[in-house]
């Protein structure tokens, strides 16, 4: 019988298929998805992203280890939220904070804590 293993490295950025992901989660275990934003402690930027490890995936934005965030740093997370079994779901949710709406709503979050615009 195959067994699903959690994706290593860089590999969970590769979306499953519904159907391959409905096989790996039949009960075995429960992936969780987290979708995030952080916010540039210095600087007027906001990135939202998805990951099942949110402290790992903050740690290396503030790293500097993305490339896309590494000119922002240092970053505050300001968000997230959980979304349980489901890429799909996590993915739809992730593209709603991406969204001007969600950003909006975002940039709002951040000016409650006082961050930097």
């Amino acid at each position: 019988m195959l067994k699903c293993l959690p994706a290593v490295g860089r590999a969970e950025l590769v979306d499953l298929s519904a159907d391959r992901q409905a096989r790996c989660n039949n009960g075995l275990f429960k992936i969780m998805f987290y979708i995030y934003a952080i916010s540039s402690i210095k600087r007027n930027y906001i990135y939202v992203g998805l990951t099942k490890d949110i402290e790992q995936r903050v740690l290396r934005h503030n790293q500097g280890r993305e490339k896309t965030t590494r000119a922002y740093r240092p970053f505050e997370l300001i968000y997230y939220e959980q979304v349980d079994n489901s890429r799909v779901e996590a993915r739809k949710r992730e593209k709603y904070w991406k969204s001007g709406v969600g950003k909006e709503q975002l940039r709002n979050i951040r000016d409650k804590h006082n961050l930097p615009k």
